[in-house]
């Protein structure tokens, strides 16, 4: 299984019943194919730097999931059928690789 992240920005309309059940919903694709919800933020309502469907302001959720490859396209097809969703993105997710500190500037710091 791999790692993905996604974005999905639903209509501003929607009230807070309807988000929470969108959101149990995604879940419930994620986990239906045998994946794993790692991560999930409803990150609010914001101010969009376009208008998409006559809306200049969406919600925003983000997820953080594992799941099977050909479990991606599948996912994307079906959220862009939800008549509630603006717009859907799912990319693949790598963990930051943390550089090592430069030992001159550790040295100096001291």
């Amino acid at each position: 299984m791999k790692t993905y992240e996604t974005v999905t920005i639903l209509k501003p309309q929607l009230n807070d019943n309807e988000v929470a059940a969108l959101v149990e919903k995604i879940k419930g694709l994620i986990t239906a194919a045998k994946g794993e919800v790692l991560s999930e933020e409803k990150l609010g309502r914001r101010r969009l730097s376009h208008e998409i469907k006559k809306n200049r302001e969406g919600f925003y959720l983000y997820f953080r999931f594992k799941a099977e490859p050909n479990f991606v396209k599948k996912f994307n097809d079906t959220l862009k059928l939800n008549n509630s969703i603006l717009r859907n993105i799912v990319m693949s997710y790598e963990e930051p690789k943390n550089k090592p500190a430069n030992k001159a500037k550790a040295e100096v710091a001291a």
